[in-house]
């Protein structure tokens, strides 16, 4: 049997130089891994044809080799290397080589060519190409296949470290020190810039950015589709969209121009449900993203909650879009006491102030409340209910789908940094941004994630604080240029941004920490990490954006804002500025003196793709699987939490029964009793501990967050009663995002397939993997309904 080299020589299959070279991938850099090379050559061996070509008989071994990750998560690392090394036989290892193939195939801009060909010489001096080898196995497939560069006929042209040094080059054009700043950051996996960022930087349509939000133009036919067209433009460009509708009359509502009555919000839903689907992201890679916002009090409550049902009229059905609640107090104080609620045509829901009409989607707090009942004295409700009929179709919908997201109207106009700009009307896509929009403005949110696990110290044992808050300051700047660097799908979007300048910063691989500390979840360890890295990240934001302030004035409508009088997100919830754990003070005289350059800073929102590429959790979730799968084109792969294998290493109970006990548990180890009870505690899912676990953790650390944050609920099986404690306790602890969406665990398959099962074929796997997990956010999911992050 023989091989096919890249060359087109042949020569004869030999397991000593297969073994050989594994063993040189195995010991790369002195960091050698605890793998059995002979082991993982001979199966290679045995799923190898005669003629196979060398690049096959690579990923066979990297395939190989990520499927014995369950003996040790070594092998992951190994099968990661192999995958490099292929990659690197390919590619020209040449950042400036890259860049040119890239632009004389037309996608990277003339500009940007220009200035890498002035700066090449340097530019490559930067690279370290040996800081590849430190991915993940599916990290590096998950760049291979959506973020590195291809040519057109889909053949690689970028290693990773040529797309970090093509976003760090093109953020920061015409200073080679912050250049190399960035990228030494971002390939040694400090932080990441969001998808879009990876994707688009240094190309002829450079956009950037992951968010947009935008308040439908006005409820009139010329509105309604020139919300549609904007929405048509951002999505062909990757963004998502958080679209209010508030204003949009209800079914039955008088139309003066036409003397017909409306057909309310549906109809119009299923325009935007068809284009979300037409008008696809990057060109068949996903399509378009759209959440809908509406307040309870619409007339068309119930309907709006039907639309993503899986069952009924297919007329009454959106089910492309997700949609999310934007609930004043004044309806959960209705709730809570029993009381009547009333529904109103946005139309005729307004009081006259002068001669001027107030809306009730444009007023929060005591204005909305008076407002409202005024309306209801004057008996303009289209319909009165009970208030927990309308809660209980709610927490139903949330059951059976997972939407709608839930989010305070009040909390999010009465805490933000922008209520100065008037009301806000809605959050975006996945809940994290809380941005003012209007009928001129489409707000937009460029983001980044910091990988915390980074910031552990060698030894392991603590967070260097230090260090998060100087690469705080250093991420603050760079998204503050991203809004100056960045292509805006529509005019709208520009106006807001120029005009606001807020950014998002989040996070990625807090479970991870935990594990790592070998501290639990919900632990007083943990809350105190949790709260202490959200105020040290913050005021790195903070501070970076005063120094930018300083550099060059604050942003244009920074006056008026709280800012602007002294108060920072904390003072906005309330907490005592003797609580705060850092020094604040020449924070506050900074401030007073120059004032921000940014009107927003931090959103943690979800980083399902991003957090695959550098091998973390996703943002600030619990684990929610011991045991998952991992699709690859060979089949799909059983993955153990690395943390629970070391840790069970350490005990030296990590073996093959072991494994099989843990494929039977569904990945749960709280039934196996040989675990010692404190790492069964440890490696509790996010359905095996409170909610209130994760909803603690996000009220503890809303003071350092002057956005959101996308806080899914976990819960293994959702009920009315449990819904309703959980969304209670939210709301009162005065989060701004009370849910995301709702994670219940999937239904169970009775059969189980052990791990080392011989005959098991890939249709198996398949089995598995409906069983043990249901499916994240992700880019490589054309179905997605990803952010970007």
């Amino acid at each position: 049997m023989v091989v096919t080299k890249r060359s087109g020589k042949t020569e004869e299959v030999n397991l000593n130089k297969i073994t050989k070279r594994l063993k040189t991938l195995k010991d790369f850099n002195n960091n050698i891994l605890e793998v059995d090379e002979f082991l993982v050559a001979k199966k290679v061996i045995l799923g190898l044809y005669d003629g196979v070509p060398t690049r096959e008989l690579d990923e066979l071994s990297a395939e190989t080799a990520a499927s014995m990750s369950t003996i040790h998560p070594d092998y992951d690392t190994l099968a990661a290397r192999i995958e490099v090394s292929n990659l690197h036989k390919e590619t020209d290892g040449s950042f400036i080589k890259s860049i040119n193939s890239l632009y004389n195939i037309g996608i990277i801009s003339d500009t940007f060519n220009t200035y890498c060909k002035l700066n090449g010489a340097i530019l490559n001096t930067y690279i370290d190409y040996a800081r590849d080898f430190t991915f993940d196995y599916f990290g590096v497939k998950t760049l291979k296949k959506s973020y590195l560069l291809k040519d057109t006929k889909g053949a690689i042209i970028e290693r990773p470290q040529d797309m970090w040094m093509r976003v760090a080059a093109f953020i920061h054009q015409g200073d080679l020190v912050a250049t190399k700043e960035t990228y030494d950051l971002l390939s040694q996996k400090y932080f990441t810039h969001a998808t879009p960022t990876l994707f688009n930087a240094g190309t002829v349509r450079p956009q950037l950015s992951s968010c947009f939000l935008i308040d439908i133009n006005d409820d009139s036919i010329h509105g309604i589709y020139k919300t549609l067209a904007d929405c048509a433009q951002i999505s062909q460009s990757a963004g998502g969209i958080g679209l209010s509708i508030h204003k949009i009359r209800a079914s039955g509502s008088y139309i003066k121009g036409t003397n017909g009555v409306s057909n309310g919000i549906t109809p119009m839903l299923r325009v935007y449900d068809a284009t979300a689907r037409y008008v696809d992201q990057g060109g068949g890679k996903r399509k378009g993203s759209i959440a809908i916002y509406v307040e309870p009090w619409h007339a068309d409550i119930f309907q709006f909650l039907d639309l993503k049902k899986n069952h009924g009229k297919e007329e009454l059905r959106a089910r492309d879009l997700f949609y999310a609640l934007w609930i004043p107090d004044l309806f959960m104080e209705r709730v809570e006491a029993d009381a009547e609620w009333s529904l109103f045509d946005p139309a005729i829901a307004y009081t006259l102030i002068g001669n001027k009409k107030v809306y009730l989607y444009d007023t929060y707090g005591d204005e909305f409340k008076l407002i409202f009942q005024q309306l209801e004295l004057e008996g303009k409700s289209s319909k009165i209910i009970k208030a927990r009929e309308l809660w209980e179709t709610i927490l139903n919908n949330q059951i059976e789908t997972g939407v709608p997201y839930i989010l305070y109207k009040d909390a999010a106009n009465a805490k933000s940094n922008q209520k100065n700009l008037g009301t806000i009307k809605s959050s975006n896509l996945c809940t994290e941004i809380i941005e003012y929009t209007d009928e001129d403005e489409i707000a937009v949110c460029n983001l980044a994630s910091i990988s915390l696990p980074a910031f552990l110290n060698k030894e392991k044992t603590k967070l260097d604080y230090e260090e998060l808050y100087r690469v705080s300051k250093i991420i603050t700047k760079n998204l503050n240029k991203v809004i100056d660097v960045n292509y805006y799908p529509v005019e709208e979007a520009r106006k807001s941004n120029m005009r606001h300048r807020p950014i998002g910063i989040g996070v990625q691989g807090l479970a991870d920490v935990y594990a790592i500390l070998k501290i639990n979840f919900d632990s007083s360890e943990a809350k105190a990490i949790n709260k202490r890295i959200f105020e040290i990240i913050y005021k790195g934001a903070i501070d970076s954006s005063i120094d930018l302030a300083r550099e060059s004035g604050p942003y244009e409508t920074y006056e008026g804002s709280p800012a602007s009088r002294g108060e920072l997100q904390f003072d906005l919830w309330g907490v005592s500025r003797a609580d705060l754990s850092e020094e604040w003070t020449s924070t506050f005289q900074n401030l007073h003196l120059y004032g921000l350059k940014n009107s927003l800073l931090l959103a943690p929102m979800p980083t399902a793709s991003t957090a695959q590429i550098l091998g973390n959790t996703e943002a600030f979730e619990p684990f929610t699987s011991n045991l998952y799968t991992r699709r690859t084109l060979a089949g799909e792969f059983i993955v153990v939490n690395k943390h629970l294998i070391k840790e069970l290493i350490e005990y030296n109970i990590w073996n093959d029964k072991v494994r099989q006990d843990l494929m039977r548990a569904n990945g749960s180890v709280q039934g196996l009793e040989y675990i010692p009870m404190h790492i069964r505690l440890r490696y509790r899912t996010g359905y095996e501990m409170s909610a209130k676990a994760v909803i603690d953790q996000a009220a503890d650390r809303g003071p350092f967050i002057c956005q959101s944050q996308s806080m899914n609920i976990f819960m293994a099986a959702p009920t009315v009663s449990k819904l309703t404690s959980l969304h209670f306790y939210a709301w009162k602890l005065g989060l701004k995002t009370g849910m995301y969406y709702l994670r219940s665990e999937p239904a169970r398959d009775a059969i189980k397939f052990t791990i080392n099962n011989e005959n098991q074929t890939n249709q198996e796997n398949r089995k598995i993997s409906q069983d043990v997990i249901g499916q994240n956010c992700t880019i490589e999911d054309p179905d997605c309904e990803s952010c970007g992050s």
